[in-house]
């Protein structure tokens, strides 16, 4: 059995309960082939923190994050050792999401996988398909991008960090219906609360329903840059509380009932490989800006969700095929998964996520557009 994601220090955790689904075959065939140990049940889940406490504990000491696309950057910034490798290297839409055809992500070199960061950096998302790849590989690659976040969710036996994306496991403990649906049926942004959020997540599946089951993605570039100038004036360098999604109780007063995890973070932050600013909020998540009353707060917020959410052209809704890997940048993007199939087929993946840098704001960085000179019709839209 895996060893525990919890310091086994701290004696007050939840035990888990061992589950009982079938796995799909396709899902059986990969595991099996990577040799996971799925004899003690699957997954494995972890016990985690009663208290808040104990959770707050966990990475709470700051560490230095290497970014690997600012590696490259220095290195090469063209992506040369990357790009041509590939067949073929295709954008999906003018802001976001790109395509890499003819490569296997277990096969890149140390230097391919920093240009892979760059250019996830500079398109957001960037997509494989047909990956032969492993739970082990597909870890082993994540670690390269950064700290590994060891979730309180179900794992992939014997690999801590990989978890596991099933649906019909969610569904057993909350159910899913057309009017309420399952899963990450929402705009987010993963793991907001911890102290170094996520950076680059990669999500593999190996099973996914024929029709439906879509992810959509949104810029956070684009998003900042929809707003006016003066707009802009008055959130850079305004920070805000973002929540955990789990709740846990407070030693200190445990009649008060379940309490989030939250930390303060900038609303715009900066990317460190590309140096432009991102809007850095989700609805999910991003609870209110500091300094200001609830009401005020709402107002700008709800605004902010907006503009991010509401803007089709900002955003890329990707098919999935069987063995696609999806890695994106949590640091410039927000997601959704459609549950469109409502759960009428098989969907499962594993998912490892590599925590970055503490978020930071930068008042003389660029936006994306600016950085790349499509900034002069914008201006005089807001002047004029």
């Amino acid at each position: 059995m895996a060893p525990s994601a919890i310091d086994p220090t701290i004696q007050d955790v939840i035990q888990p309960q061992k589950d009982t689904l079938d796995l799909p075959k396709e899902t059986r065939t990969r595991l099996e082939k990577a040799n996971i140990d799925l004899s003690n049940g699957y997954p494995y889940r972890p016990a985690r923190p009663l208290y808040l406490q104990d959770a707050y504990s966990i990475r709470n000491a700051p560490w230095h994050h290497d970014d690997a696309g600012a590696r490259a950057k220095v290195t090469d910034a063209s992506k040369k050792s990357l790009l041509e490798a590939a067949t073929k290297v295709e954008d999906l839409t003018a802001h976001i999401g790109t395509e890499v055809y003819g490569l296997q992500l277990k096969d890149l070199t140390g230097r391919q996988r920093d240009e892979l960061a760059l250019l996830i950096a500079e398109r957001s998302v960037v997509f494989f398909r047909d990956q032969d790849l492993s739970p082990q590989q597909q870890k082993e690659l994540g670690e390269h991008y950064g700290k590994i976040e060891v979730h309180v969710i179900p794992q992939v036996p014997g690999v801590e960090g990989v978890t596991v994306i099933w649906p019909a496991l969610m569904a057993t403990e909350r159910a899913a219906n057309f009017r309420n649906p399952g899963g990450a049926s929402r705009w987010h942004t993963d793991l907001v609360h911890e102290r170094q959020p996520a950076g680059i997540t990669h999500l593999h599946n190996d099973v996914v329903p024929p029709v439906g089951g879509d992810t959509l993605w949104a810029s956070g570039y684009a998003a900042y840059e929809k707003l006016s100038p003066g707009f802009r004036k008055i959130i850079d360098g305004k920070t805000a509380y973002y929540k955990s999604a789990h709740t846990y109780l407070d030693r200190d007063d445990p009649n008060a009932g379940p309490k989030h995890i939250e930390r303060v973070h900038p609303i715009v932050r900066v990317h460190p490989a590309t140096g432009w600013k991102s809007l850095f909020v989700n609805r999910a998540f991003t609870t209110r800006i500091v300094g200001l009353d609830k009401a005020e707060s709402d107002v700008i917020l709800n605004y902010l969700f907006d503009v991010y959410e509401r803007n089709v052209d900002i955003q890329l809704r990707f098919k999935w095929t069987p063995r696609t890997s999806a890695l994106w940048d949590n640091r410039i993007t927000i997601h959704n998964a459609s549950w469109d199939y409502e759960g009428g087929h098989p969907r499962h993946g594993t998912r490892v996520t590599s925590l970055a840098e503490e978020p930071y704001f930068k008042e003389d960085a660029p936006t994306r557009r600016q950085a790349l000179g499509l900034d002069a019709e914008d201006e005089l839209v807001a002047t004029g």
